[in-house]
């Protein structure tokens, strides 16, 4: 397809979704086309606010319109499964928010779906976009790093006072933000690093009201995956309730020359370990050093590089983007990567089966830790 297509784009879901309204119509490959949410008078003030002419109430009747290529669903999320698996069948490609699904039952029908009907499904994660994913890469690609010998991933997060179907969700269903750079990071192009087996202990406990929601009783859960073909194992820690801690999503690297360390509380910066040798010894002060991460709009075409920074953030009570200034800068970054995957120009990242093993590390984790942490295998689809 010509680069100067435009992919006609139908957004399911106005709260986080909205977000992502004003980048596709700036972006040159996009035609924001139409809108989705049931609530009619929520639709119409998002839709009047944009000036978006298209719009429905129905996510059936959206599916059926023929001028829609492309559907990015940012609804609740016990529908993303069976509206990606929908929005498949109908021919459309597909963009979904995290996680892709919470059974493996629907997410091995996305991955075979996908291969079936060939549009394009990618799950939008925004760490392996975020500024300070984007910086830690480019220190390994550049040999910097040296080689990485441990990663760690965290993600903990006060949900009291969401929507009704987060109280007592396992943590690790939702994990998807601190598993996904552990694998993005030993990826290369044309051949993903997917995670092989994972063990996973809870510990703690949450309120016994919260308990009985999906009967998963665990406040912290920590789990250790192995990754296929490589001698590179991972760590991931992830708490909803009832953990005292500011929100943060963080990923550490380990590597033989430098490791990388996320900052520990909001508005500080990561730090960068050095490791001294006989050839350049270095004074134990100078091994580490806090670094200023730089923004990557420079990436992405001209007129959706200003959506990189936190002033372009839409909703302003939103905590989850507002801490790590609009979730590291990753939002065009993902609209961008979906309309060029869509347009054929390069491989959506992640793509299905990725997408598929990313997600399939925190339900095979949870599995793990009602246990006792056994062993579990992630399947392959």
């Amino acid at each position: 397809m010509p680069s100067d297509k435009k992919v006609r784009v139908a957004i399911v879901g106005l709260g986080f979704g909205a977000e992502f309204i004003p980048i596709y119509q700036a972006h040159p490959n996009a035609e924001m086309y139409a809108v989705c949410r049931r609530n009619k008078a929520e639709l119409d003030k998002c839709a009047d606010r944009y000036k978006i002419p298209k719009r429905y109430t129905s996510y059936e009747d959206l599916l059926k319109d023929p001028d829609v290529d492309a559907v990015h669903i940012n609804s609740p999320i016990p529908d993303h499964g069976p509206q990606s698996i929908a929005a498949l069948k109908a021919g459309k490609h597909v963009a979904c928010t995290v996680p892709m699904a919470t059974t493996k039952e629907q997410i091995r029908e996305i991955v075979e779906l996908q291969r079936k009907v060939g549009k394009v499904y990618m799950m939008m994660e925004t760490v392996v976009y975020s500024r300070e994913y984007l910086f830690v890469k480019e220190l390994y690609e550049k040999g910097e790093l040296g080689r990485i010998q441990f990663l760690r991933g965290s993600h903990q997060q006060d949900m009291d006072g969401w929507p009704d179907y987060w109280p007592g969700l396992p943590p690790m269903w939702y994990a998807t933000h601190c598993v996904s750079p552990c694998l993005a990071i030993l990826s290369k192009p044309g051949h993903p690093a997917h995670a092989e087996a994972v063990s996973c202990y809870g510990s703690g406990r949450i309120r016994e009201e919260l308990v009985a929601n999906y009967n998963s009783r665990f406040a912290v859960e920590t789990a250790t995956f192995s990754v296929r073909g490589s001698d590179v194992c991972a760590e991931v820690t992830r708490s909803l309730f009832d953990v005292a801690r500011q929100y943060r999503e963080s990923f550490d690297v380990s590597g033989s020359k430098k490791s990388f360390e996320w900052q520990q509380v909001e508005n500080e910066e990561p730090v960068v370990h050095t490791k001294s040798t006989p050839e350049k010894p270095l004074p134990e002060p100078e091994i580490p050093k806090r670094v200023k991460v730089p923004d990557y709009a420079h990436l992405l075409p001209e007129p959706v590089r200003r959506f990189t920074t936190p002033a372009a953030i839409q909703d302003a009570d939103h905590l989850s983007f507002l801490q790590g200034g609009g979730h590291g800068g990753s939002h065009p970054h993902l609209a961008h990567n979906f309309l060029t995957a869509v347009l054929g120009e390069r491989p959506a990242f992640p793509d299905a089966p990725t997408s598929a093993n990313w997600t399939l590390v925190g339900i095979c984790a949870h599995e793990s830790a009602l246990k006792g942490g056994e062993q579990v295998k992630i399947p392959t689809y």
